[in-house]
């Protein structure tokens, strides 16, 4: 048994979102949760991970050492510790993530406790271990409960938009999402809050006023938009022109501004224009509307000229984000569009797929290898259909393509979207 399938075995059979387990583990270790260097604290339903790479790349412009602690992983586990180092931040060796995690198991004792939770506990160590000025932590599941939140003073927490998801754990409604999302409020830490809805805002403001937390608000104390090919971002004392992200998507747009406005509390006054430029335009994050490089593996399977792109949105709002930049697309350069659709059982894939009617010629469902609670490709395309897509059922991701060039017989544009787990698939048949 690898040590990844030891530490899956201590799971709770049913998890109860509970800070007990992680706070008894860490102080086993002597606390490295307290040996941090500078936190920024991220939670939110989309856009997180964007904004963690604009502001990684804005802090790596400004020459600082940055660690970043993300889930899921897209390839390979080790993606989710990202360690500072003399070259740059890079994923975790493997040597020093089975020294951490395994540190961490023998401390545990067998005790009960989740594979995300023993792996924050792992990925505190190395972080306390390895110098660097800034670390970007990403809540797992809400933020009140959620193993992160054991930092008692971080340097600044951001709170991205926040939209139906997660509904068995942190609700059925907005508002009860954003509470718990809010629980990352914490007393003199001032918040950056991105586009929200007005439910939202509503109880995240409550919080911040209960704990004393100043908040920096999107549309009141910022705003972002695009003008002229540009990104213009403004507060009522400065307003800079700078170019647009590198990542694909009206939304982010919004994603770079609550960056741009987290840099800001995070750095002050050493927070330079230029380090903003090169943020926005070095920003790297796969599977959010990346279109897949032609030398990869998949081309193969798909007609000279047309197009592959990927994005791991697997709820309402991210389906909705992707089809108005698929509309995008279409306006600047029109091409026939195919989805190839996997989803997990646990996502609403009636509100993810609604958003594409209209843009889309044709619907190919997948299942997703190695998970077991994904949709069969029969059971979405019986949502797709009854959601009016002419939609087909496939073996598989290589399937899927050919049979979309033959429907399409011409130069397209093929979207694979649905789930980040059916992304990592995806980047390892391209060769990623």
């Amino acid at each position: 048994m690898t040590l990844l399938e030891r530490l899956k075995a201590l799971h709770p059979q049913s998890i109860d979102l509970s800070l007990g387990r992680i706070e008894r583990l860490l102080a086993a270790l002597a606390h490295p949760e307290r040996k941090l260097p500078p936190v920024v604290h991220v939670a939110g339903t989309n856009g997180k991970g964007s904004l963690i790479a604009f502001v990684r790349a804005i802090a790596q412009a400004l020459g600082k050492r940055v660690h970043v602690y993300t889930s899921p992983h897209l390839v390979n586990f080790h993606e989710r510790i990202v360690l500072a180092g003399a070259a740059g931040s890079a994923p975790i060796t493997e040597d020093r993530l089975v020294d951490c995690l395994a540190r961490a198991e023998a401390t545990n004792g067998g005790e009960l406790i989740t594979l995300f939770e023993i792996t924050t506990a792992a990925a505190f160590l190395a972080f306390a271990e390895t110098p660097a000025d800034l670390l970007l932590l990403e809540t797992g599941l809400g933020g009140r409960l959620d193993a992160t939140n054991v930092v008692e003073k971080p340097l600044v927490t951001s709170i991205t938009p926040i939209s139906i998801d997660h509904v068995s754990f942190l609700g059925h409604t907005l508002p009860s999402i954003a509470g718990e999302k809010a629980g990352i409020l914490k007393p003199g830490v001032p918040c950056v809050v991105g586009r929200q809805d007005e439910r939202a805002l509503k109880v995240i403001e409550a919080r911040a006023e209960a704990v004393g937390a100043p908040l920096h608000v999107f549309g009141r104390d910022f705003d972002v938009f695009e003008q002229h090919r540009r990104l213009i971002f403004q507060t009522a004392s400065r307003l800079l022109d700078l170019p647009l992200p590198r990542l694909n998507g009206r939304h982010q747009i919004d994603n770079a501004g609550a960056a741009i406005a987290t840099a800001s509390v995070a750095f002050g006054d050493a927070l330079t224009v230029e380090a903003l430029e090169q943020g926005l335009s070095h920003a790297e994050w796969p599977a959010r509307l990346e279109r897949l490089g032609d030398d990869g593996g998949l081309y193969q399977y798909v007609g000279d000229g047309t197009e592959i792109w990927l994005d791991g949105g697997h709820n309402a709002a991210g389906g909705q984000a992707i089809a108005h930049a698929l509309a995008e697309f279409d306006e600047r350069v029109p091409r026939a569009v195919h989805l190839v659709w996997g989803m997990m059982e646990t996502k609403d894939a009636h509100a993810f797929i609604a958003p594409f009617k209209g843009l889309v010629e044709r619907v190919y469902t997948v299942p997703i290898p190695e998970e077991t609670n994904a949709f069969s490709a029969e059971a979405l395309a019986e949502i797709a259909a009854s959601e009016r897509f002419d939609a087909t059922p496939t073996a598989g991701i290589a399937h899927a393509l050919m049979q979309s060039k033959a429907a399409l017989g011409r130069p397209g544009r093929v979207l694979i979207c649905g789930s980040l787990y059916l992304a990592g698939h995806v980047l390892k048949l391209h060769g990623r």
